[in-house]
């Protein structure tokens, strides 16, 4: 009795060592944020919790500067616009990738979530010439569809996943029924697996949306992002508003989180 608990305690302070070892060098991030001051470290008035020496200032500049509300547009525009061309193609992938009759399915399988497992930087190369050639390079075209194509994995795993568990029998009794492919999907199918259509759909957004090697090979000054953006403020001017946007997309990511898990209880229930 005594043993256990003492295992216990050891596995839960061992647990939460590593939880500090990961998380602390990102929570950190929260309240440099709030530095009046243009450093990356904390001051001696933020030390002693001093009102005057944290300053919404950061905040304030992201809000007022030209350049970052660019690139939050230019995030969102791509990112939604790239995360609904991947969900589709990723669904329609994954529903013929789930049919038993479906020829070379672990080859076509390893060709879609290859761009998954494909460093990074040599699909950006390869994506840079081919776009070029097509004329796409430093386009929201281009990088919408080179986007695209780094999402649609994280779509054709969870929605096959979903389809693995799905009773094939709903779909012959529907078209027993007299209902056609289109409307047994539609009304039979994507209702049971829209967790797993929205899992894939929020995993390709945030693929999208903090993408930077892509958007340094294709984009322009026009196609800058956010995660563009602060590349070039940490080579070009320091600012602690970097840190401002992170703590940004530290919440973001969060609330992705508690999006996927809650999707994940949904579907298991």
């Amino acid at each position: 009795m005594i043993g256990a608990r003492v295992g216990r305690i050891g596995y839960l302070a061992f647990c939460t060592c590593v939880f500090i070892f990961l998380v602390a060098p990102i929570i950190v991030i929260v309240p440099l944020s709030f530095n009046a001051e243009p450093y990356f470290t904390f001051t001696e008035g933020m030390l002693r919790l001093d009102p005057e020496a944290w300053s919404l200032r950061w905040y304030r500049e992201i809000v007022e500067n030209e350049a970052w509300t660019r690139g939050l547009v230019n995030s969102l525009v791509i990112g939604v616009s790239a995360t609904l061309l991947a969900t589709a193609l990723g669904t329609l992938a994954a529903l013929g990738l789930s049919s038993p009759a479906m020829p070379a399915r672990r080859f076509i399988t390893g060709l879609l979530i290859s761009p998954m497992v494909t460093p990074v930087i040599i699909a950006a190369a390869g994506m840079f010439f081919f776009y070029t050639s097509l004329g796409l390079a430093q386009t929201h075209l281009g990088l919408i569809l080179a986007h695209a194509t780094l999402g649609l994995p994280f779509v054709v795993i969870t929605v096959v996943a979903t389809l693995s568990a799905f009773d094939r029998n709903l779909t012959r009794a529907a078209a027993s029924l007299g209902a056609g492919p289109v409307r047994t999907f539609r009304t039979v199918q994507l209702p049971l697996i829209a967790p797993g259509v929205i899992s894939g759909a929020l995993f390709a957004f945030a693929t999208s949306f903090d993408e930077v090697v892509v958007v340094l090979f294709m984009g322009g000054l026009e196609q800058r992002t956010i995660p563009r953006q602060m590349w070039a403020g940490i080579r070009e001017q320091i600012s602690p508003a970097i840190l401002a946007v992170a703590t940004f997309l530290i919440v973001f990511a969060l609330a992705l989180l508690f999006t996927v898990e809650w999707l994940r209880r949904r579907a298991s229930a």
